[in-house]
């Protein structure tokens, strides 16, 4: 498994990409209430995307699961769609909805890639829950996150905070290196299975990681949707979707798609 580790130069050039992620991304969650369209929102993306002069990550993705490529710039999953939602006129948003957004970039030859979960005007309590437990367990990645640290030991105080507090942790998609491709090594899950003690990683300084726990409110088995994209919870409760890049440093890590950190 080669695992790339960053130089100062190219994680100046990453974090710029993440600004741009950061942006676009506070700017849906501005636009995200009942009546918008997630094409609304794709749309926007797309145009700030453009305006900046960098690339979409997602639109135009093949995959082996699916036999038409991603049509949008963003993933827009409501409710109890884990991942992969298609933009569509057809989803427009309503009072109550959770809506997961997943958005990312290439910008100078290098990628951000964050996702963040948005409430909907008023929405249950058993819902901001879900959403307040998935964003503390990728704060606690966050903390935990270090030179020297096995992800193991991360991905089982996320899965810890997670389970903790009754939810369920998706096996079927984990998080994952990222550089100047969208996906790189080391591939890095939420929780913790023989296969990652096997082929743990050593977190060292430079390594950059998409981290993004997917959380459901109840069992953590998922499907996949007919156009071959969309992946929901089987027993159609709720999930929640949190993203950042980070960057391994000699005291921790950094956030390179939140400005506010």
């Amino acid at each position: 498994m080669a695992i790339t580790l960053r130089s100062q130069r190219e994680i100046e050039l990453m974090s710029k990409a993440g600004a741009v992620v950061a942006d676009v991304l506070s700017k849906l969650k501005e636009l995200a209430e009942p009546g918008v369209t997630t094409a609304y929102l794709d749309s926007v993306a797309s145009q700030m995307t453009a305006d900046v002069g960098a690339e979409a990550l997602f639109k135009g993705v093949q995959a082996p699961f699916s036999k038409i490529p991603f049509p949008g710039a963003i993933c827009a999953s409501i409710n109890e769609q884990v991942v992969h939602g298609i933009p569509s006129e057809d989803a427009r948003l309503k009072d109550g909805d959770i809506l997961s957004i997943d958005f990312g970039v290439r910008l100078n030859g290098y990628c951000g890639d964050a996702a963040v979960t948005i409430a909907i005007g008023e929405i249950s309590e058993d819902r901001r829950r879900l959403m307040d437990v998935t964003g503390r367990v990728l704060d606690t990645a966050i903390e935990k996150s270090a030179p020297a640290v096995r992800w193991s030991q991360v991905a089982g105080e996320m899965q810890r905070c997670a389970e903790s507090a009754g939810f369920s942790v998706v096996r079927d998609f984990v998080g994952h290196g990222i550089g100047r491709e969208m996906h790189e090594e080391p591939r890095v899950p939420n929780f913790v299975s023989d296969e990652l003690r096997v082929n743990d990683v050593v977190l060292a300084e430079g390594m950059v990681l998409a981290v993004e726990p997917m959380i459901n409110a109840g069992s953590c088995a998922v499907r996949t949707l007919k156009n071959g994209w969309t992946v929901v919870t089987r027993d159609g409760k709720c999930s929640a979707h949190f993203e950042h890049t980070i960057v391994i440093v000699e005291n921790g890590c950094k956030v390179l798609t939140d400005k506010g950190r």
